[in-house]
């Protein structure tokens, strides 16, 4: 199965094939017979941790507490993955039609899309991917009906950055590598920087000569490191009165292949500038099986390799 016949949630809640499933009871049950995952809005968290869903077509469900989540998620963090959802579109599939209303089961969706297409990822598959929410070491991403994976932060860019707000933004829809498949408690792990490409490539753009914005990444007594793109950061002398995350003018006075180093000359403090969440991606589907980060005249070896089995990878 590809990733878009799972999709994050929050992506079908508008569709003509979900509003035609929803528009009645007598849908509802061909959806529930068919078992068709669908999507609707959480609209409230009761006392027993129920949530209550709005389908598209004004029904009312209800996803009990126990069908709220995988089993992967641990009891300990079950009530607040369940009370987070509220205010925000789930999937579900249609478990029962009775006296008492419409159950849904969000548990069944994702055990779906785990059988489905979670474990048959391999290392170098990319995906579909939305972030949830963020943390200091990493943000967490949905890969398909709200299962969620962890893309750490030394993995979203090669220019190293001190949060993954640098990188992105709560609901941000992004590419991402799998780089390690399921585990025994059914996790896979991501990885981005491969995808924004290699040094040589993104060197291309900042020609000796230029003068450019960048952004303060780090500062250290022998220099201060600026983001040119996120894959690619030069380093400049040291000047006081610089933190990281300040918006720089500099002019770039060498680009060195054989060093994979770009020298740059601060020019002044610029005005701050809002974070560019946009990315153009060099793979945007496929299967990679190695990225080779450093140039091939450099000493030094930058390089993933995916330990994967499939034939239609891109070298």
């Amino acid at each position: 199965m590809k990733n878009n016949d799972y999709p994050p949630e929050g992506l079908q809640i508008g569709t003509s094939r979900i509003r035609e499933y929803c528009r009645s009871y007598s849908s509802l049950e061909k959806a529930m017979e068919n078992g068709v995952i669908l999507e609707g809005k959480a609209v409230r968290c009761d006392e027993n941790h129920d949530l209550h869903i709005r389908l598209p077509g004004g029904i009312t469900g209800i996803i009990p507490y126990g069908e709220c989540t995988d089993d992967n998620v641990r009891e300990s963090s079950r009530e607040i993955a369940v009370i987070s959802k509220v205010g925000k579109s789930v999937c579900f599939k249609v478990a029962e039609i009775n006296e008492n209303g419409v159950m849904l089961s969000r548990r069944a969706a994702q055990r779906e899309c785990m059988d489905n297409c979670i474990t048959l990822y391999e290392p170098g598959d990319i995906i579909d991917a939305a972030v949830t929410h963020m943390e200091p070491f990493g943000a967490f991403c949905d890969v398909g009906c709200g299962v969620v994976s962890l893309l750490p932060i030394d993995a979203m860019s090669v220019s190293r950055i001190s949060h993954p707000k640098d990188r992105f933004y709560t609901g941000q829809r992004i590419k991402a590598v799998v780089k390690t498949s399921c585990d025994c408690d059914g996790r896979i792990s991501l990885t981005h920087k491969e995808l924004l490409g290699t040094w040589e490539e993104n060197a291309a753009k900042f020609p000796a000569g230029q003068a450019v914005t960048g952004i303060v990444r780090s500062v250290e007594k022998y220099g201060i490191f600026v983001e040119l793109a996120p894959n690619l950061a030069g380093l400049a002398e040291y000047r006081e009165g610089l933190e990281a995350g300040d918006t720089v003018s500099v002019y770039i006075k060498s680009v060195i292949p054989q060093k994979m180093k770009v020298k740059l000359v601060i020019i002044d403090k610029a005005e701050k500038e809002k974070p560019d969440y946009t990315y153009d991606y060099y793979y945007n589907s496929g299967t990679l099986c190695r990225w080779k980060y450093s140039p091939e005249v450099c000493v030094k070896v930058v390089e993933t390799v995916f330990q994967n089995t499939k034939s239609n990878w891109i070298p």
